[in-house]
């Protein structure tokens, strides 16, 4: 099981003071020599956490592999084009969302998000859809010939039982050999942390895990290596 780290919140914090500390070039370079297999970063149009500069300056220190999140809107995609990251993961975004809130309507959204992979392609980067664990997006992605899916976790995260958090990871675990039946490569994310990741780490269909909030709360107390590698011994699957 691969581990990626999403950074978006040590900027967070770097931003509230205006200047450059923390470092996100020393965050990456910890998460990357404790195990950390890739660094999220997430291009939002409004700027909130991530720059175009961070993107940039990550593109050249990154020794692992940087996926940008993004929604499929032009001003971004131009960046990503200009940058050229590992992969791209697509979206939906609103602006007055603390958090990304839902998985794309792949088949409300097919002709343009078509193009925006075939796009993608044509410069050589991967792309992977953001969807909810449902049949029908999930066939759409295929459809539309994207490289791979994320598999949104929230509901699961945040689920209100027990019970109801077993039937979602069912849920999940359905979704991803659907994903994987159709030859796409299948990772899980949002809303994971030390308690719950573990479940979801062991669904053999599921290739990567993209983890960011919760590490980065817990390296408040640990320090970031150490949030790092704990979070990669509850994930690490053989």
């Amino acid at each position: 099981m691969r581990l990626t780290i999403n950074i978006d919140h040590i900027a967070t914090l770097r931003n509230a003071r205006g200047g450059h500390e923390p470092s996100l070039v020393e965050a990456t370079r910890i998460c990357e020599a404790a195990g950390a297999h890739g660094i999220v970063c997430h291009l939002r149009e409004d700027r909130r956490h991530i720059r175009d500069t961070d993107v940039r300056e990550l593109r050249k220190t990154i020794t692992t592999k940087l996926d940008l999140e993004m929604a499929a809107i032009d001003e971004i995609i131009q960046v990503a084009l200009e940058v050229v990251p590992d992969f791209v993961t697509l979206v939906p975004e609103r602006r007055r969302e603390l958090t990304t809130e839902d998985g794309l309507d792949v088949r409300a959204n097919k002709l343009h998000l078509k193009e925006v992979i075939k796009t993608f392609h044509q410069h050589r980067i991967a792309v992977s859809l953001f969807v909810n664990p449902i049949r029908e997006q999930i066939e759409a992605a295929h459809e539309i010939e994207t490289d791979m899916i994320e598999i949104h976790t929230g509901e699961y995260a945040e689920a209100r039982n027990s019970l109801h958090q077993q039937e979602l990871l069912a849920q999940v675990a359905q979704a991803a050999a659907l994903a994987k039946s159709l030859g796409l490569g299948v990772h899980a994310g949002h809303g994971l942390n030390y308690s719950n990741a573990g479940a979801i780490a062991a669904i053999r269909a599921i290739d990567e895990l993209s983890i960011g909030y919760s590490i980065v709360a817990r390296s408040m107390f640990v320090g970031l290596e150490c949030a790092v590698k704990e979070m990669r011994s509850l994930v690490h699957q053989e």
